[in-house]
């Protein structure tokens, strides 16, 4: 298959996936760098992620500007996910979503750290974005690439970052990593909120978050995790 219809299958996938593992409601988003043009990502049309078809993908520049405007609305969140792809190269994927169990830490100052072992690939920081620190009172939607820009250097080179009182952008090297990344984000959210009922919140150590991944999850091309999430939401690995 052409490497551009495998990510816009994919990225159709991953809509239905964030939508299917509660990640996203009616709104967010994720998209994917161009794979033929890096300075250039794909992404939906303004659907709600569980709805989200291969036709309703569209193509934009890193500034946002669609390549053909085929006159359907579009996310005015663009900025987030082009300002992310022209910061970092390695970045294949962008999520954006309103994740009701991690936005507790987005309200706080809990800072959001990996307690659970699979939420080892979110590192060890997850720094917070305060829009009013730079652009004062707003609506807190990122609608230009000067916010997009600021929000993109408090993520730096981590894998996500909390936009308070809003929600959070998530990266990946690939729509799978960042789709695992995000659930995981989630999974590890619920954990501590269920455990500071009972107590003090164990850690993971540096090491424990570096440590060398092992057994089958290791394997090259190998990812049950991602057949099952497609199974899962009724799409096709």
């Amino acid at each position: 298959m052409d490497p551009l219809q495998t990510v816009i299958q994919n990225l159709v996938a991953g809509n239905r996936i964030l939508a299917n593992e509660g990640v996203v409601d009616s709104k967010g988003h994720i998209s994917a760098r161009h794979p033929h043009n890096p300075g250039r990502y794909l992404l939906s049309w303004a659907r709600s992620p569980g709805l989200v078809e291969a036709e309703d993908i569209m193509e934009f520049e890193l500034d946002g500007t669609p390549v053909q405007d085929n006159g359907k609305p579009i996310y005015i969140e663009r900025p987030i996910h082009g300002a992310i792809y022209e910061a970092r190269p390695e970045v294949m994927s962008v999520i954006h979503n309103h994740c009701y169990d991690v936005l507790p830490f987005a309200l706080t100052r809990t800072p959001m750290r990996p307690a659970v072992h699979n939420a080892r690939r979110i590192g060890e920081n997850v720094p917070v974005w305060e829009i009013r620190d730079k652009f004062g009172d707003t609506d807190m939607l990122v609608t230009t690439m000067e916010q997009g820009r600021d929000l993109a250097s408090v993520l730096r080179a981590n894998k996500a970052t909390l936009m308070r009182g809003h929600g959070c952008a998530v990266t990946g090297t690939s729509i799978a990593d960042a789709v695992h990344t995000a659930i995981s984000l989630k999974i590890n959210a619920r954990a501590i909120l269920e455990g500071m009922r009972l107590g003090e919140i164990c850690y993971l150590t540096p090491g424990e978050i570096h440590a060398k991944q092992t057994g089958a999850a290791s394997l090259k091309g190998f990812d049950r995790a991602w057949d099952y999430l497609c199974r899962r939401a009724g799409v096709n690995p």
